[in-house]
């Protein structure tokens, strides 16, 4: 998807889209929004005839012919959907308060994400960043080869440094670490590091079930506990699909990252 400044410089006539309110079983929440030009569209707010609808009525009034400020959208079987809900719609012609309030928007909601470390840009290392890309994460990729950073997704943050376990104190409560580099000494200091915390809400790393049992005699040696191996995903991408390309064990790996965020999150509101 283009990104919003882009998408705003090529469509200063739009329409902002936002769901005000929701109730019952709907597809997004209220906050959700999208902006409608005469050609182009970005973001989404549930797809379906619902959106189509959010649509036709945001070209209605760019057009000044027809289009009204506010849609209460029944989700059931007179549009042709089965959500069952119910969703409210205000419509606002783009000017450049209104864009401003969009990116600072944004920006809020970025400064929000997730921070996700991945040490390593080898083969999963790449594809991951590229699984991850378009997702509500802040994802940074850590290597200590200059050269394994230039096949990365564009846009992606990195970090070229000496001693990357020394970056895993910095990573905020919440955070997700996932361990690929091509050093397994070096993925042993990294996840020792990781594993003495207690506040992530991931910790993953490549490799097979004789590494763990490798990386776990090797932790008690180096002062660590039996009990930091339960926070320790090892293998990452789990053994449900038996594919090792690295295109499907990041697949694998990102469903991982966003249940383990989603569990995190209702620990910590409870």
């Amino acid at each position: 998807m283009t990104d919003l400044p882009t998408f705003l410089a090529a469509n200063p006539e739009s329409v902002l889209v936002d769901i005000t309110g929701t109730q019952g079983s709907t597809p997004r929440e209220a906050g959700a929004f999208m902006l409608v030009s005469p050609t182009a569209l970005w973001g989404t707010i549930g797809g379906g005839q619902f959106e189509f609808m959010a649509i036709a009525n945001a070209r209605g009034m760019l057009t000044g012919i027809s289009g009204v400020a506010e849609m209460d959208i029944p989700l059931g079987p007179e549009i042709g959907q089965c959500c069952g809900g119910r969703t409210q719609l205000r419509f606002r012609r783009l000017t450049l308060a209104l864009k401003d309030e969009i990116e600072a928007r944004l920006a809020g909601e970025i400064e929000l994400r997730p921070e996700v470390l991945l040490f390593g840009a080898g083969h999963v290392g790449r594809a991951l960043a590229s699984a991850l890309a378009p997702l509500p994460l802040s994802v940074t990729v850590v290597e200590t080869r200059q050269e394994e950073l230039a096949n990365l997704p564009a846009r992606t943050k990195v970090r070229l440094v000496p001693m990357p376990e020394a970056l895993v104190k910095d990573i905020p409560a919440g955070g997700v670490i996932v361990i690929l580099t091509h050093d397994h000494a070096l993925d042993f200091l990294i996840a020792r590091e990781a594993l003495a915390r207690t506040d992530l809400a991931y910790t993953g790393m490549i490799g097979s079930a004789t590494k763990r049992a490798t990386f776990a005699s090797w932790l008690l040696r180096e002062g660590g506990e039996q009990s930091w191996m339960k926070r320790l995903t090892l293998p990452i991408g789990g053994s449900m699909v038996r594919d090792k390309r690295p295109e499907v064990i990041a697949a694998m790996t990102a469903a991982e990252i966003l249940a383990a965020l989603a569990a995190y999150r209702m620990r910590s509101s409870s």
